[in-house]
């Protein structure tokens, strides 16, 4: 039995990562949902966290590994079917997860997850905007060229790379972002999983607010 520390459901894309992976592939764990109020670094989580900061997945004797990507690799190392079979296709699966772990910061700084909203939405930014024609064609890449039509996923099957471009969706949908058929068909099956709906509805009925994410609303036009 696993402990996983996470944070706030309506804010926290990172813990929202294994959490989902850990869902889908039925394994069991204890959810323990922190606070992450703040945005810097968080001595109140240094108990549950090594570098101070959510998600954390605790094994049974208290072995910690933090980090979404470094969890999401350990798991895989027991659960093997969360990466794709095909050496390429699970090479190819390994780079977007590492692209999506460093990269986008354009479009997570301007489209922070929360999940309480529905806005309007507005033209993006040239650099936002490149981010989201990137995701697009990461998307295209893999449904095109390694899912060969086994699934609905990235690569066919639900893999870690499903995982961690979750909240990119959630995103998506959130900020109203305008998409092709491909791309908005995926996002429809990404926030189409019965979990995803399960954090979804834990997510809405959290009272705890955080301002620095909550002032977009008016930016982005409004509620839908």
């Amino acid at each position: 039995m696993f402990d996983l520390y996470i944070g706030n459901k309506n804010y926290s894309s990172w813990s929202l990562r294994p959490w989902l992976l850990m869902k889908h592939f039925d394994i069991p764990f204890r959810e323990h949902l922190v606070s992450v109020s703040g945005r810097d670094y968080n001595p109140l989580l240094k108990p549950v966290a090594g570098n101070a900061r959510v998600p954390c997945l605790h094994e049974a004797d208290g072995f910690q590994v933090w980090d979404s990507l470094a969890i999401a690799e350990t798991l895989a190392e027991r659960y093997s079917a969360m990466w794709p079979a095909d050496v390429r296709a699970r090479a190819r699966a390994r780079s977007i997860c590492a692209e999506m772990h460093s990269g986008f910061t354009y479009l997570r700084s301007a489209m922070p997850m929360n999940l309480n909203l529905k806005l309007k939405g507005r033209p993006a930014t040239p650099e936002v905007q490149r981010d989201i024609d990137r995701i697009i064609e990461i998307w295209d890449e893999a449904r095109g060229h390694f899912a060969n039509g086994d699934g609905p996923w990235l690569f066919g099957d639900f893999s870690v790379a499903d995982a961690m471009f979750a909240p990119v969706a959630c995103r998506f949908d959130i900020y109203n972002v305008p998409l092709p058929t491909s791309a908005a068909a995926y996002r429809d099956t990404v926030l189409g999983h019965p979990a995803l709906g399960e954090w979804y509805a834990a997510a809405l009925v959290e009272s705890e607010a955080h301002a620095h994410y909550d002032r977009f609303a008016d930016d982005y036009g409004g509620p839908r």
